[in-house]
């Protein structure tokens, strides 16, 4: 295929004719009358959608309803109300029925190449019914939430099916997040249950799951908040390994021999139940309860700008038609593709494109465990070889990460079964888009970069295979139903190519979330009062001439460090605890390889003195409180933060001098403006 240019002289991409032919969008005319439909009826648009699923009861309310201004009222967003449905029974059961029970839902591809299995419809099918039967057993009910924290295995899939069945909330948190972090979601969210494993492979270590899951619970009680009980999968023994609890409750799990030799000690208490055990008493069989459209399905935290994260709360209905519907035309699902999504399910991406998203639309996924570095830079090629991936969806930072290696452990392997690239997380530079394109596909595979958040539950920016032509770093044009624009400061709305303003969404499409889980006038404050009438996401974008979008990255107190949304106020809160900080400020700063990292201002209390040991400290300090993935790159000494008289940090300047760029631009309402070239002075020289 010929490559064209754009009349800004950046490359275009046509659409792939091989995807084309097949494609459910094959032309950009076909996209732009569905795309019409979707915005102004989209009532009749959903509808139609809406029928490939089982429903009990049809709404018997208007199919949707919102408010989208605070100052006519509290914001709601309603689809479907009144219908009655299960997104797991629509998963499962209603695929079995479809013919599908022996298909393969999942492979599992381990931490070692050469651990692995899978599980077909059917299968899954059972053992979510025998789980949903143990949480059940336990006394939990619909409404009542449960934490789970857990690596990338298939019962991490039957946990999160299992809670969807029988209508009690799921909150997944990311298997890397500290005890601390655990513990505050916990807490927040009143988790009766957690569900977790002894402990995981990433690479060459080993992660003691359960002794985090531990000390987060301890850190709940006290608070005040009991968990009742801890449901632990037996992941890193042999399945018909005998483990002796010895006198002081201590027992030892032995991974198999083919993994690293290292022992795995665990605490064990009567809240602690193995989940082996509990399966066993369990019938196969569970009836689904059958759920209101808007009662929540899950919720997921997400960081926000106050330091304090926000549950995220999505519900049944909409959630469901929009993740299978992103799912089918985004990736162009065909039933003889194998999928796969590497995203971990701890992240919104993995709740939508590795679960709901191809179980509703009854695909074979892929379930990986391990890291793209292990053992080799070529794991990710080889597992595509393995298993003939046909779509495959990773993130610009491990693109990017893999770039630095070479091409050499990319086509060592074939890659012949691929056809669609997908790219998540944070907007991709043009140089890792052409090397994906170019290195990774061949030239043969269409590239999808998407755009959209764990607010958003699905895709809202993005090109279709068969129908866009791509530009390199653009998201492209907006998904079905969605209504972008963007403002200005004072809220008027950018027609102007090329300027930068506010990306913002001026009407609810079925997947966006409905609240912040026990705090809806943080969801008005944080999305909807910045520009009354209009969806804030807090991203920056421009559109081109020919009406592209391009998102530019967070406009508020956020960094996007690979693809992972952290709060500045949070990192921030964590450094304040050390005994040497009086105040920190963090700002972004760009990085090769994720994209973005955190750069750290830290002024010290009388008495102490900076140095490397300390910076060191400080890092370690995010790491524990937050975690690994939080750990900032840079720690400089502040003896002073550019403030303005009213006492606010300017981080406008800060972000200046963490690059080295002295146009610092005005500086009057500055209460001293000497702090600036005091700062300059003592950047580290790595910066």
């Amino acid at each position: 295929m010929a490559d064209a240019q754009d009349n800004h002289g950046g490359l275009l991409f046509p659409p792939i004719e091989r995807i084309q032919k097949e494609a459910h969008i094959s032309s950009f005319k076909q996209y732009e009358d569905m795309y019409k439909q979707s915005i102004e009826d989209p009532e009749s648009f959903w509808k139609e959608i809406a029928k490939q699923f089982y429903w009990k009861s049809e709404p018997t309310g208007k199919f949707f309803d919102y408010n989208f201004d605070s100052r006519k009222g509290p914001i709601f967003i309603k689809w479907m109300e009144g219908a009655t449905t299960n997104i797991c029974y629509n998963a499962l059961d209603r695929n079995i029925d479809r013919g599908l029970g022996s298909k393969i839902a999942f492979h599992w591809e381990g931490n070692n190449p050469e651990d692995g299995g899978h599980i077909t419809f059917n299968k899954l099918y059972e053992q979510v019914c025998k789980f949903s039967n143990v949480l059940k057993s336990m006394g939990l009910k619909k409404g009542d939430r449960v934490a789970i924290y857990m690596p990338m295995i298939i019962e991490l899939v039957v946990a999160l099916l299992a809670c969807a069945r029988i209508g009690v909330i799921h909150s997944i948190v990311f298997a890397g997040f500290s005890s601390e972090s655990l513990a505050e979601r916990i807490l927040d969210a009143s988790c009766r249950a957690i569900i977790t494993s002894d402990g995981v492979w990433r690479g060459n270590k080993l992660l003691n799951l359960k002794h985090i899951v531990d000390e987060a619970i301890i850190i709940c009680e006290k608070r005040g908040h009991k968990v009742e009980r801890c449901i632990v999968v037996r992941h890193l023994s042999p399945s018909d390994e005998i483990i002796t609890e010895d006198g002081d409750g201590d027992c030892t799990t032995e991974p198999p021999a083919k993994r690293p030799s290292r022992q795995l000690k665990i605490q064990w208490s009567d809240r602690d139940s193995w989940w082996h055990k509990l399966m066993e008493l369990q019938d196969a069989v569970c009836e689904p309860e059958w759920m209101d459209a808007e009662d929540p399905l899950f919720m997921l935290y997400t960081s926000g700008s106050t330091g304090k994260p926000k549950g995220v709360l999505h519900t049944v209905a909409g959630y469901m038609l929009y993740s299978a519907t992103t799912f089918k035309y985004v990736f162009d699902y065909q039933p003889d593709d194998i999928y796969w999504c590497t995203a971990d399910v701890g992240w919104i991406t993995g709740h939508t494109y590795v679960c709901y998203g191809p179980l509703n639309n009854g695909a074979t996924g892929i379930i990986f465990e391990g890291v793209p570095f292990y053992p080799d830079a070529g794991r990710f090629w080889q597992i595509v070889d393995k298993y003939k991936v046909t779509k495959f969806y990773t993130a610009p930072t491990a693109i990017r990460a893999l770039m630095k290696f070479g091409d050499d452990f990319v086509t060592r392997h074939k890659r012949t079964s691929l056809k669609i690239l997908g790219t998540v997380g944070e907007p991709i530079n043009p140089e890792a888009w052409l090397w994906y394109y170019n290195v990774v596909g061949n030239k043969r595979c269409a590239v999808v970069d998407t755009f959209w958040q764990t607010e958003t539950g699905g895709h809202v920016i993005t090109p279709l295979p068969g129908a866009t032509v791509t530009k390199p770093g653009s998201a492209t044009f907006p998904f079905f139903g969605i209504v972008p624009a963007l403002l200005d400061e004072e809220g008027k709305e950018i027609t102007e190519a090329g300027k930068e303003g506010y990306l913002v969404f001026k009407q609810p499409w079925p997947g966006i979330m409905r609240t912040v889980f026990g705090n809806h006038e943080r969801f008005e404050t944080t999305y909807f009062k910045k520009f009354h009438g209009y969806y804030c996401t807090g991203d920056g974008a421009k559109k081109d001439a020919d009406g592209y979008i391009w998102v530019t990255g967070r406009i508020d107190d956020m960094v996007n460090v690979s693809g992972h949304l952290l709060s500045t106020a949070e990192i921030e809160s964590a450094l304040v605890e050390h005994a040497a900080v009086s105040e920190a400020a963090v700002v972004s700063h760009p990085h090769k390889i994720k994209g973005e990292c955190t750069y750290c201002f830290v002024t010290l209390k009388e008495g102490f003195s900076f140095s490397k040991d300390l910076s060191v400290e400080l890092k370690n300090k995010v790491r524990e409180k937050i975690g690994p993935f939080a750990q900032p790159d840079f720690v400089q000494e502040a003896p002073g933060l550019p403030k303005t008289r009213s006492g606010k940090i300017m981080r406008r300047i800060l972000r200046k001098i963490a690059v080295g760029d002295k146009e610092v631009g005005d500086i009057s309402t500055l209460a001293d403006e000497t702090v600036i070239d005091k700062l300059f002075q003592l950047r580290p020289a790595d910066a």
